[in-house]
């Protein structure tokens, strides 16, 4: 039987550099679609998934992540009092339980797998959730509970992946895929931005995964490579010569929020999804010659 999976670690220790000046005293995370943060929908999809401790692996000038998920005592006075009864109960239904966060520092960017590693003590010895909040899933169920019932069946580690053309597969992490469904193949390789022509498959790693703990040695032990980061995309190659990975092609849609198309696409998305603002929204964009 597997172990349960009951962490899950967020990194947001970017500088965001794509979305300067927005991002220049604010963590790219805190950028909204909609009417929420970017971490919010990262943190509900964890939750849905049966996560009950949130790790953050945060930079300088992010202690508005940390703020984002404590009481603020002088905004729910001032809902209360002005009568915000349902805003009052969506910000205390959302807030996690005293103890669920963890907050630990990545003093250095050193890569996608420096920032996971900064996380050890916190995870300890379990299998975990790792989830990248500038990637918006948009999927009934979320895409970590997809993910969730392929582990319940496989253990190991399992990863989310998705179809892209041919000419992107250079920009992304490419998974072999082996047998099995899509919901849930044996991966036999992966390789880090290939030339389409010397690509393994079209599937690339879409910024969920599920890890078991032996990943921290791997990445403590991983040379930095060419820009000096340490990727664990170079950890996991490493550990599935020791354990198995699982492919889930998820049934959703993503939203690289990384950059400026993705996020103001998914801010469009999700506004005309939205009963309350989404026919005033398209109206507008009818005005525009856009509906």
């Amino acid at each position: 039987m597997s172990a349960p999976i009951r962490k899950a670690v967020f990194p947001v220790a970017g500088l965001g550099t794509r979305f300067l000046p927005a991002t220049k005293a604010m963590p790219k995370e805190m950028l909204t679609v909609v009417d929420r943060p970017l971490i919010q929908y990262a943190v509900d999809e964890a939750r849905e998934a049966g996560i009950e401790h949130f790790v953050f692996v945060t930079g300088r000038n992010e202690a508005v992540i940390e703020d984002h998920f404590d009481k603020q005592f002088e905004l729910e006075q001032t809902l209360a009092t002005r009568g915000k009864s349902q805003a009052l109960e969506d910000l205390q239904r959302e807030l996690p339980q005293a103890g669920q966060t963890s907050f630990t520092r990545q003093q250095e960017p050193l890569g996608l797998g420096h920032a996971v590693w900064c996380a050890r003590e916190l995870v300890g010895n379990q299998p975990f959730a790792l989830l990248l909040p500038d990637m918006l899933f948009k999927g009934v169920p979320g895409v970590l509970k997809q993910m969730m019932e392929a582990y319940e069946e496989t253990g190991g580690n399992v990863i989310a992946v998705e179809e892209v053309p041919l000419d992107q597969l250079s920009s992304y992490g490419v998974v072999a895929r082996g047998a099995g469904p899509d919901e849930g193949f044996a991966i036999t390789g992966m390789v880090e931005k290939p030339k389409a022509a010397e690509a393994p498959s079209n599937l690339i790693i879409s910024g969920r995964y599920i890890l078991q703990p032996e990943i921290f040695s791997l990445i403590a032990e991983q040379p930095r490579g060419a820009v000096g980061e340490i990727q664990i995309t170079d950890s996991m190659q490493t550990l599935m010569r020791q354990q198995s990975f699982t492919g889930v092609k998820y049934k959703g849609q993503s939203f690289d929020c990384g950059g400026k198309v993705g996020f103001l696409l998914a801010n469009v998305v999700y506004a005309l999804d939205r009963p309350d603002i989404a026919g005033p929204f398209l109206a507008e964009l009818k005005k525009l010659g856009l509906g």
